[in-house]
């Protein structure tokens, strides 16, 4: 637990910043509606952000939009770099295939982090800037196909950890046996989907595991994400299924050679 209060006008700059980096520009208004700060404010974060590098202002006053500066910020971070050398060209595929957005997720404690996603190449996308975006375990297709297909020991452990930490799929663990019964059609079906909400969502996401090679050890995930309203349920399986199945497979074993390549060049050097 921390001994000092957070930074109320640190917290603030930062919401702006996740706001602005869902889109390619957001005018004052856009982002008041997701952060409720009172627009003077905003203006003020905006200029101090602007200062500093990481958000230009658009010309004609059309909104503000993140630089290439904000890139710095993730340098320390080396999340599934070899899952994601190895699933590029196959997440690619995908998407010349299809036309939606593929994605590579890897586990990060409760959730899991996507670390890749072919949107800025896909026809159609219905998202925005998701790298190193954190999806919940339970509702998400990326995230629950880690939990369902992962050995039962490192999921036993899992579901305790989100049975006792606060998380965006809280409410679904209070609901007696509905993520069992999630897991369990997750594995008699081979692949994950996200899971419907109360108010419908315009899309809607189909996953599978990435296993380590030579073991049940699932060491990423990837997905496609599509309209809900123009695929149809028989596209996904048997379409998307099976095609991310093979993909999955091709970057296991890409992965394997990578990884022997590796290992023979410290034995060279050695």
């Amino acid at each position: 637990m921390s001994c000092y209060s957070p930074v109320n006008s640190a917290l603030r700059s930062l919401d702006i910043l996740v706001v602005l980096n869902r889109q390619r520009v957001c005018t004052l208004d856009h982002i008041h509606k997701h952060t409720g700060l009172p627009k003077s404010t905003i203006v003020r974060f905006l200029e101090t952000l602007v200062k500093a590098g990481y958000v230009a202002k658009e010309e004609w006053d059309k909104g503000y939009r993140v630089t290439s500066q904000v890139t710095a910020l993730s340098c320390g971070f080396h999340g599934g770099p070899m899952v994601v050398e190895a699933g590029r060209p196959w997440a690619l595929a995908l998407t010349r295939v299809h036309r939606w957005p593929a994605a590579i997720a890897v586990p990060d404690g409760e959730a899991v982090m996507i670390c890749y996603t072919t949107a800025p190449e896909a026809a159609v996308t219905p998202y925005h800037a998701i790298i190193h975006k954190r999806l919940g375990l339970v509702s998400k297709a990326l995230g629950r196909a880690f939990l369902s297909f992962c050995p039962p020991e490192e999921r036993a452990m899992t579901m305790r950890l989100l049975e006792t930490t606060e998380h965006p799929d809280s409410a679904l663990m209070r609901a007696p046996g509905s993520v069992e019964q999630l897991i369990a059609t997750d594995r008699r079906e081979g692949f994950s989907e996200r899971v419907a909400t109360a108010t419908p969502e315009a899309s809607s996401s189909v996953a599978v595991p990435i296993y380590q090679p030579g073991s049940q050890t699932v060491i990423a995930t990837i997905g496609l994400t599509y309209y809900a309203s123009a695929v149809s349920r028989k596209q996904i399986v048997e379409t998307y299924v099976p095609q991310l199945q093979s993909a999955s497979r091709a970057i296991g074993d890409s992965i394997a050679r990578m990884t022997t390549a590796l290992e023979a060049e410290r034995a060279a050097v050695a």
